[in-house]
């Protein structure tokens, strides 16, 4: 079997990251090679996969298209290096070996250079009763992949359910997660629609779920995308500000996004560093910072602490953060 083509690999090399959705949770960092990929969804701890993409051949010309399954090459990181996954003696899996050889060679140039740039431009957003966006579900990369068929109703996520505080809604106490994922699902129509998002956020409207076409084809302006995944144009003050309570509480993961504005940002920075480790696990990945200072205080911390139990900070982030933003407790 002919020696893999190290440099012409390399100009095949796509590294790119894409967002983890329903609820929002962080961003997976991907360098790929033909079906061979490197993730990370902290910028530290790498894992890198394989694929046997030669399966596809004949599925691909019968018009369909099918999964199939990855082959742990290794897990890396600078501290520990590289450490192997299983080896399989056969002449189909040198083939994928010489795929992972490409992907951890540039790895060992590339890891440094996160944050990628996000490439998940199609979205499937949850529709409100005038079908206009209400809540993001899921997004992905490519065209082909708007067939996959998630859940249709929007979750604010297990981890909220068990931390998620909020003040907002009198007598919610420990339910403000759950609470929050039936209030918005209480807003929808029951339709997600896809949409291709362009360089300047407005949006092609694309297929629906459940099926139909009277929407397909329509063009959404950017501002009828909410920037924080859930839409609170018509909510009442109370539920308003239960969602920006929820967003604050999500500071460490928000802070991933690169069109944040510097208030915004300098916001749920506020919140983040009061959620140390949370902070210190995604903050490889922030492609900018306003208070240096600040959060590396807060990552000392995170030092301090790394193996006691997480206190709960989250009164005083929501605090900070309605402080960083200007709005009153009434408001």
């Amino acid at each position: 079997m002919p020696a893999v083509d190290v440099e012409s690999a390399f100009m095949q090399i796509e590294c790119y990251a894409q967002r983890l959705l329903n609820p929002f949770r962080g961003a997976v960092h991907v360098i790929r090679y033909r079906s061979a990929e490197a993730v990370t969804t902290d910028g530290i701890e790498w894992d890198i996969y394989v694929a046997n993409d030669a399966l596809l051949d004949d599925l691909g010309r019968a018009g369909r298209r099918a999964q199939i399954s990855d082959i742990r090459y290794g897990h890396w990181s600078a501290e520990t290096g590289l450490k192997r996954g299983p080896l399989y003696p056969s002449d189909d899996f040198r083939r994928l070996e010489d795929m992972g050889a490409v992907i951890y060679e540039h790895l060992l140039k590339a890891h440094r250079a996160v944050p990628f740039a996000f490439r998940d431009q199609f979205e499937l957003w949850l529709l409100d009763r005038r079908d206009q966006p209400l809540a993001l579900l899921h997004s992905v990369c490519t065209d082909s992949e708007t067939d996959t068929r998630p859940p249709l109703d929007w979750r604010a996520g297990m981890a909220a359910k068990e931390h998620f505080r909020s003040a907002a809604i009198a007598g919610l106490d420990g339910s403000a997660g759950g609470y929050l994922t039936r209030y918005v699902n209480s807003l929808a129509s029951g339709v997600a629609q896809w949409f291709r998002r362009s360089d300047d956020g407005a949006g092609l409207g694309l297929h629906t779920l459940p099926g139909g076409n009277a929407l397909h084809g329509r063009v959404l302006e950017a501002d009828a995308f909410p920037p924080l995944f859930i839409a609170t144009a018509g909510m009442d003050a109370a539920h308003a500000r239960l969602v920006h309570d929820y967003h604050a509480w999500q500071a460490p993961w928000m802070l991933l996004l690169p069109h944040l504005d510097a208030a915004a940002r300098g916001a749920f920075e506020a919140c983040a560093c009061r959620q140390a480790e949370l902070l210190e696990k995604h903050c490889r990945l922030y492609p900018a910072v306003i208070d240096r200072p600040a959060l590396q205080a807060a990552r000392v911390e995170a030092a301090l602490v790394r193996g006691l139990p997480l206190t709960n900070r989250q009164d005083d982030a929501l605090s900070l953060f309605y402080s960083e933003l200007g709005v009153s407790e009434g408001e």
